[in-house]
């Protein structure tokens, strides 16, 4: 058996793509325009996993409108500098909703919502600022 992906519907692609592959760092994988079913696939993955785990987004051409199921948590991703990315993430605009306090986890949302766990590869950074100070905001 092997894991393939996680699918997560979307209602703007093109705002889903700008923030999991500008801002957040994904990748393009493939895309599959259904239209006959009047839908298009999207298989995003982090540089150097195309061929393991994947985001699947599913966008819908008529709109419709998601909640969140609550047996879905969250997608999480293993990053080189947790800092940096952050950093990053609230420059384009990304709300970080649990800040890397601990210089190792940290919580943020798709334009859909969907939570998104970023964790520091190996171990912890030392904590710093703003970070260290920074207080939560929103759901994460």
């Amino acid at each position: 058996m092997k894991y393939l992906h996680t699918m997560v519907r979307v209602t703007n692609l093109e705002q889903s793509l700008d923030f999991y592959c500008n801002k957040l760092g994904l990748t393009e994988v493939r895309r599959y325009d259904v239209e006959k079913g009047r839908f298009t696939l999207v298989f995003l993955a982090a540089p150097g996993d195309e061929d393991r785990a994947m985001v699947e987004l599913t966008y819908n051409w008529d709109p419709d409108e998601y909640g969140i199921g609550r047996a879905f948590g969250h997608l999480a991703y293993e990053v080189d500098d947790i800092y940096a990315l952050c950093d990053r993430l609230m420059k384009s605009g990304v709300t970080i909703n649990r800040p890397p306090r601990d210089g190792r986890m940290a919580f943020v949302r798709s334009p859909d919502n969907i939570s998104i766990e970023l964790l520091q590869k190996g171990s912890a950074l030392p904590q710093a600022e703003p970070w260290a100070s920074m207080p939560n905001t929103g759901e994460w």
